[in-house]
């Protein structure tokens, strides 16, 4: 089969596409480094030709309230290219638990990406996970100040990008499943005690300091695990760190 991976260059598109490759598939990345446009709408048909899936890795620039624009206008340019080009299967990649968190702009954005794309023409995959290990550091860095970080102690599982990536590439080459498959790393830590975990790994001195009203991670009250029903990915935290 064919594979149109827009976004097929980030974290986990490039990992997508030498997945799908070495599976003896055919798979293309495509972004705006490759001539292709979700927002402008350039070089979209000409990506999606002769594609029998199409698997949308893009992301928003921005976590704000311009989030949900961003994911209206590439769905709809998206959608209608693939929708042209006769593609079959249609993926994308969103977050466990985005639509309990309605106070965030980033989740209820990644929510009208899912809602679009069940509205649309083609048969859909959504595959939903937890927060990766890779953008621990980023949400240190948010609340980081001086020697302290302060954290809330929000429940998270993490997992592995490469982990993402098996699944998105698991989903992309069965039949679609016109719904969700949730996905999330083997344990659940508080966001706090992740942070302690993390900075001790790195022979870093500076000292987590627990606050409930810090960070993104703060508005977070709805359940953003997995259920019974998720797939569990095999990479434990402390071996992604070592």
């Amino acid at each position: 089969m064919k594979f149109a991976v827009i976004g097929g260059t980030g974290l986990i598109g490039s990992q997508v596409v030498k997945n799908l490759n070495a599976a003896g598939q055919e798979a293309v990345p495509h972004s705006q480094s490759t001539g292709v446009d979700v927002i402008s709408g350039q070089g979209l048909e000409e990506a999606v030709a002769g594609a029998d899936v199409v698997v949308n890795l893009t992301n928003s620039p921005t976590f704000d309230e311009a989030s949900p624009a961003f994911f209206q206008a590439s769905m709809d340019n998206l959608l209608a290219a693939a929708h042209k080009g006769g593609v079959g299967h249609f993926v994308i990649l969103s977050i466990v638990g985005a639509d309990q968190v309605a106070e965030l702009d980033y989740y209820r954005a990644k929510v009208l990406q899912e809602d679009l794309l069940a509205a649309g023409p083609i048969p859909y995959s959504i595959v939903r996970a937890t927060q990766f290990m890779e953008f621990i550091d980023a949400v240190l860095s948010w609340t980081a100040d001086g020697d302290t970080v302060r954290l809330p102690a929000t429940p998270i599982q993490p997992i592995a990008a490469k982990d993402v990536a098996a699944a998105v590439t698991d989903v992309a080459a069965g039949t679609p499943l016109n719904g969700m498959r949730n996905i999330g790393g083997p344990e659940v830590f508080a966001l706090d005690e992740l942070g302690r975990i993390t900075l001790s790994h790195k022979g870093d001195s500076r000292t987590v300091v627990t606050d409930p009203t810090a960070g993104m991670f703060a508005v977070v009250k709805g359940d953003v695990l997995t259920d019974k029903d998720a797939h569990l990915a095999p990479t434990h935290y402390a071996d992604w760190l070592s």
